[in-house]
């Protein structure tokens, strides 16, 4: 970090409090610019890596934008009304995400901060980014700490994110463009950018470590499970693989040495055999751990997750080749669903097919008279705008669907049921918006159970567990294999609300497909997300096992995809007594 002490002077200089030419070149005024090759009396512009550097430094650091971009998310929403921007750079001090009101891009690109800027002290001088990777600590640089006098009206805090072997990956600041002038005011900051980054961290240990041990501890009980201090992973015979930076202080106070490869019973009375007995089903404050100098933790391990049996070479339903098979990827419930569509397609049973808007029922039903109809015809009726249906009487025998049940009127509704009494020629598919509950409440009964004689409902695609099948398969009918998704896009993409569900992906493809400009759709060519939760049944009593399971019980994802605060999702989980699985 610069001489703090220099900068002040020189500070004061500029402020006209001491306005002498002499005092211009005074010893602490040279030793700044002859040393760093910096005018601080100079404002500077930001100093922003082009293009082609900034999508280098984002695809070095791809992996770690993917999983702390929920996290920073969530961060964001809280800070949002305050004005606060935030700023995700490397450990060169480069910054590859970025969150901030677009309103005020221009005077946020000019300060600095934005994407692609570069806050390595070498450029920038003493700063948020800059000074946190010099002394590898978290720290506020306010307003005249800057070293630059375009940057004195800033304050930045800026915490240093490690990865799991302790080496600096990247900092997080979070910065306002103009300030309350007590540095104390920056407290809050301080805490939020921390927490955040101790989040971070541990999102990152349990993906790296999914076939290891993690021992994560805290010195709360209440807050073991759901948002612990820190976190380990130790292999078989209890040995430290990585720890989150928490963990690292937690067991090395002295920051003495390297920890890496050394024995857990080396810092606890513990071994790894005692680690079932500290993973749930036992009450948190009963997991305790006690460490080698007389303080005590609570302790929460995780099992090694068991290899996934591939599903590549997984036995399928025969039925499920062709047209039907080729709608989902490795989703149970969609396989069960689709299951059953092979085995009804064959026969003239009515279908219902319910879904919310988007979520592919018309494909559904072509791919179900593909499959039991071929060489008949395929009818559409538009329900909303169902006008005469005699001619239908006519029509060539095949299947007909009927698109938005629930929009017919009383009238066509008999109509509908008159012509059905005598179109022995034409198989029914139906498909309705609304639940089958609600819909068979709100239809006359005789023709509800006319074309209900099975139901197959569809999911939301915020439930849908295959995403990153049904992204790539909608990529590939789109473009060539050249082009590819960024980790970070991809993890934007899959954690989206999704209300217009598969057609609004589909769009959101085709936006970014026409901006982007080289082989990787980056998140800047992602058109912004319409985060509206859709208003029906389905959103109102929202299977919350099922939406978890599909985010891999990420909780800001699943938050996301449901348009609510991290919190609203904790307290609907501890309502419902659900937890994930070890």
């Amino acid at each position: 970090m610069r001489d703090l002490d220099h900068v002040e002077e020189i500070d004061r200089v500029l402020r006209g409090q001491d306005t002498g030419r002499d005092r211009l070149v005074s010893d602490s005024w040279q030793r700044c610019v002859e040393t760093y090759g910096m005018d601080p009396s100079r404002p500077d512009p930001a100093h922003i890596v082009t293009e082609t550097e900034l999508r280098q430094h984002r695809e070095q650091s791809e992996r770690l934008i993917a999983t702390a971009r929920s996290g920073l998310q969530e961060l964001f929403r809280q800070v949002a009304g305050q004005n606060y921007v935030l700023l995700l750079a490397d450990a060169t001090g480069v910054c590859v995400d970025f969150f901030g009101d677009t309103r005020f891009e221009d005077q946020l690109r000019d300060a600095g901060l934005y994407l692609g800027s570069n806050w390595t002290e070498d450029l920038a001088g003493t700063c948020g980014v800059g000074s946190c990777i010099v002394t590898g600590e978290a720290i506020t640089i306010h307003q005249s700490d800057h070293f630059g006098l375009a940057h004195t009206p800033l304050s930045c805090t800026a915490a240093p994110i490690h990865d799991t072997k302790g080496e600096l990956v990247a900092v997080l600041d979070i910065s306002l463009l103009r300030s309350p002038s007590p540095k104390s005011s920056q407290n809050l900051a301080m805490g939020l950018v921390t927490d955040s980054v101790r989040r971070v961290e541990m999102a990152n240990l349990m993906a790296m470590t999914r076939r290891d041990w993690v021992l994560r501890v805290s010195t709360s009980p209440e807050f073991l499970e759901v948002d612990p201090e820190a976190a380990l992973a130790l292999d078989g015979s209890g040995r430290i693989l990585g720890m989150t930076s928490g963990a690292r202080r937690v067991l090395d106070p002295e920051g003495g040495g390297s920890l890496i490869g050394a024995r857990i019973d080396d810092f606890m009375d513990l071994t790894v055999d005692d680690l079932p007995d500290l993973m749930r089903g036992r009450p948190s404050e009963e997991r305790v751990l006690r460490m080698k100098d007389g303080r005590g933790l609570f302790g929460h391990a995780i099992s090694p997750q068991k290899p996934l049996r591939s599903r590549v070479n997984r036995p399928r339903d025969a039925a499920l080749e062709g047209a039907l098979g080729s709608l989902a990827g490795a989703d149970p419930v969609l396989e069960d669903v689709l299951g059953k569509a092979a085995r009804l397609a064959p026969t003239p049973i009515p279908l219902l097919i319910s879904g919310e808007t988007g979520t592919g029922k018309e494909k559904m039903a072509r791919a179900i008279h593909v499959s039991g109809s071929m060489g008949r015809v395929f009818h559409t009726l538009r329900c909303a705008t169902a006008g005469d249906l005699a001619a239908l009487t006519q029509a060539e025998p095949g299947t007909l669907f009927l698109r938005g049940v629930e929009d017919l009127d009383a009238q066509m509704q008999a109509s509908l049921l008159a012509l059905l009494d005598t179109a022995s020629h034409l198989r029914v598919v139906a498909s309705c918006r609304t639940a089958p509950g609600l819909l068979a409440e709100t239809m006359r009964p005789d023709l509800y159970h006319r074309l209900a004689g099975a139901v197959l409902s569809l999911p939301p695609l915020r439930h849908r567990t295959d995403m990153d099948w049904l992204i790539d398969r909608l990529l590939r009918r789109r473009c060539n294999d050249d082009l590819r998704l960024s980790l970070t896009a991809r993890a934007e993409l899959k954690s989206r609300a999704w209300a217009g569900n598969i057609r609004e992906l589909e769009s959101a493809l085709d936006v970014a497909i026409a901006l982007c400009e080289g082989r990787v759709i980056d998140l800047p060519d992602l058109p912004l997300a319409q985060e509206r939760q859709a208003a029906t049944d389905y959103s109102r009593h929202e299977d919350l096992e099922t939406l978890m399971v599909a985010c891999g019980w990420n909780m800001a994802q699943a938050a996301r995809r449901l348009g609510v605060n991290r919190s609203t999702v904790l307290r609907r989980l501890r309502k419902a007594r659900l937890t994930p699985p070890e």
